[in-house]
This record gives C-alpha cells, sequence and structure tokens, in this order.
C-alpha cells in the first residue's frame, strides 16, 4: 500500500454537550466525547438513533441545537472552513459525478483544496494506489462494483490529507469480500495516525475495528467502552441461546440465578453467570428443542441494553 502522509500535528476532535432538536423533539441528547490522534470511535444504535445527526454536527454540517465541537483549537462550528481543511468526510451515499473517469473524480475534488495540475494528478495516482485501484484509473464510474465505489470515496476523502476522518455506515449495502477489504484500508488510517469515527450498526464492523464504543439510543449515549469491557461489564463471559421452553419456567429458574433473559429470534438469550455450571444445567433440564452455549459479543450487549437486536 502506498503511504498517505498524515500532518505531524494531529489534534483531538472534541465534541462538548451536543443537542439537536427538531421543533421540540430532541434528536441528539446531550452527546459529549473525545476522538485521540490515532483512535478508531465507533457510534453503534439502530436506525433512529442519532448517528447521523451527530456525525453531522462534527463535521459541521448540521448546527447543534446547544453544545459545539472543536478540532483542536478550531471551533468548528463558528469556523467551519478551516476545520473541514483537517477533515475527510463519507457519508452514505457514494455521490461521485459519473461524467469523470476514476481519477478525473479526484483530480476534480482535490481542486476544493486548491491541489491542482501535476499536484492533484500525483495526489490522485497516490490514493488510487493506497485503495488498490490503480487498474482501474481511466474507467468510468460506472463500471465499478459496489465495493469499489466505497474505496474511491474514501480515497476521495484523503485527497487533503486529513487528521479525522468520518466514516457513516461506509459498508452498508457490501458484500462479505468488499466490507473485508473496506476494514483494511480502515485499520490502515489507523497506522497511519489518523483518527477516525465510525457509525455502523453492524457489530462485526464495531468489534473488529473500534478501539472504543459509544452505544447510542434515542440520540443519548447509554454506555460507552472498548468492545470486551462493554461484553464483559454488560453481558459477561457466556450466554445461552435456548428455544421451545416455558417462558414461566425459565422466568423463574433465570431469577433465582440472579441474571437475566431477553426474548431472542423465536426463542431467548440467557447471560450465563460464571461459575454457574447449575444454571446451565437447570436450563438443559427444561428439555429445549434448542440449547446452544457461546462466548458473548456486542449483538447481546445491545440486546441487554436495548431490548432490541439491531438492524
Amino acid at each position: 500500500m502506498h503511504t498517505t502522509h498524515v500532518p505531524t500535528e494531529v489534534e483531538a476532535l472534541v465534541a462538548y454537550d451536543l443537542w439537536k432538536l427538531y421543533g421540540d423533539r430532541p434528536v441528539v441528547q446531550g452527546v459529549s466525547f473525545t476522538l485521540n490522534p490515532g483512535e478508531i470511535v465507533g457510534l453503534l444504535g439502530p436506525n433512529g438513533a442519532g448517528k447521523t445527526t451527530t456525525v453531522g454536527m462534527l463535521y459541521g454540517a448540521v448546527a447543534p441545537s446547544r453544545g459545539f465541537v472543536k478540532l483542536g483549537s478550531t471551533q468548528v462550528q463558528s469556523n467551519g472552513r478551516s476545520a473541514r481543511a483537517k477533515m475527510g468526510i463519507v457519508t452514505q451515499e457514494d455521490n461521485l459525478d459519473p461524467d469523470f473517469s476514476v481519477i478525473e473524480n479526484l483530480i476534480h475534488f482535490a481542486h476544493h483544496y486548491h491541489i491542482v495540475g501535476k499536484a492533484a494528478r500525483e495526489r490522485a495516482g497516490e490514493l488510487l494506489a493506497t485503495v488498490d485501484l490503480q487498474e482501474y484509473a481511466r474507467q468510468s464510474i460506472d463500471e465499478l462494483s459496489g465495493g469499489m465505489k466505497r474505496r474511491l470515496v474514501l480515497a476521495r476523502a484523503l485527497i487533503n490529507q486529513p487528521q479525522v476522518v468520518f466514516l457513516d455506515e461506509p459498508t452498508t449495502g457490501l458484500d462479505p469480500d468488499a466490507r473485508q477489504e473496506f476494514w483494511k484500508l480502515v485499520s490502515y488510517l489507523k497506522q497511519q495516525g489518523c483518527s477516525v469515527l465510525l457509525t455502523t450498526h453492524y457489530m462485526d464492523e464495531a468489534q473488529r475495528l473500534c478501539d472504543r464504543l459509544l452505544l447510542l439510543q434515542q440520540g443519548q449515549v447509554i454506555d460507552q467502552g472498548t468492545p470486551t469491557e462493554l461484553i464483559a461489564r454488560t453481558v459477561g463471559r457466556e450466554v445461552v441461546e435456548l428455544e421451545g421452553v416455558d417462558q414461566a419456567q425459565l422466568h423463574a429458574v433465570v431469577k433465582q440465578a440472579g441474571t437475566w433473559y431477553r426474548p431472542f429470534g423465536s426463542g431467548y438469550l440467557v447471560a450465563l453467570p460464571s461459575e454457574s455450571t447449575h444454571l446451565w444445567e437447570q436450563l438443559s433440564s427444561l428439555q429445549p428443542h434448542r440449547l446452544t452455549r457461546r462466548l458473548a459479543n456486542l449483538e447481546d450487549v445491545f440486546l441487554h441494553l436495548t431490548g432490541k437486536v439491531l438492524q
């Protein structure tokens, strides 16, 4: 992979008490956090949790009703242009220009940052190598697959050597191979010292990529931590999935063991306390149609905190 130069003076992005109201309906409520250099932070939540609105406030596209965002000493709301000069943004839409070839899309976008002529061509070539699209430089946009388009949009977001990159649901609609390719690029950005803010509703993506997670529900941060911390603190080490049991019996057994259960698919999910062979035996004795014991994951965290599986 080609190196992407990241400025040496990398600054933290700080969000302070962000609120967004539409009329009197709060969409985001009191969100505060810091994104440090070289860190990938995930905003995780169901559709309608306020993820995209929060990201819009972070890069200055949405004006907060209250609170502010700073990149280093630059206030994003009052000084958006100079803040955005240090940011790269990948929205949910590809919005590439179909009239231009792959490399022309990058060259023309470079002009926004006053990168022109030979410098623009060189930067575009460098970035196509970074995202492994150099062989497609002269192709039209319509000839690219969905995964290639996402990589080109990421290359475009890197044209100004940003310190902070925003990725809003970047792999929605991609097949598993294309997602893996995109994940490699995100990890590579982190190695280059870039800060990355990722919104996703894919738990495997969050667990794989993020150093820290903010769990968002109805516009509020309901919990935060590393994926491992969140799983250990909220669920514990193991869970049991079971189907075909009487809920009243299950309720009694789980209550006695001092743990919790939630509806899950066509059955139930039960958090297994550590040192609890007894509960496992009791659940087996209920003679479920299906009984599976496995390690807890982020999906289980969300199910416990919100009562819902992420869609």
